[in-house]
């Protein structure tokens, strides 16, 4: 069964407090596209450690959306893009479309 965002971080660390909790969700919406967009164009245009650089800014959003295989899988992509490896390119893009998508529901 493939791994889903969920809020159970975010509502552990807001600590009932909806004001911190609507902050986190609206940086996460400002943040994440741009840094998908990033990501995608140094992929693109085969910058790999810039594209390291921008998964590690990644994992940390993936880590507080409670994706922990998810989580896993860009420490491995992002040490695979450092040795110009991008073997995890689609298992990396399916976590950031789910992510995309729950963001929107949110």
């Amino acid at each position: 069964m493939p791994e889903t965002p969920n809020m159970n971080y975010i509502n552990e660390l807001s600590a009932g407090s909806e004001e911190f909790k609507q902050k986190i969700i609206t940086i996460m919406k400002k943040e994440f596209p741009e840094e998908k967009k990033e990501f995608l164009t140094n992929y693109n245009n085969q910058v790999f450690l810039k594209t390291a650089e921008n998964v590690h800014k990644l994992k940390h959003k993936i880590g507080m959306l409670g994706l922990e295989n998810g989580y896993r899988v860009a420490i491995d992509f992002e040490d695979e893009l450092k040795q110009h490896n991008s073997q995890l390119f689609q298992e990396f893009m399916l976590i950031l479309n789910s992510i995309e998508n729950f963001l929107k529901t949110i």
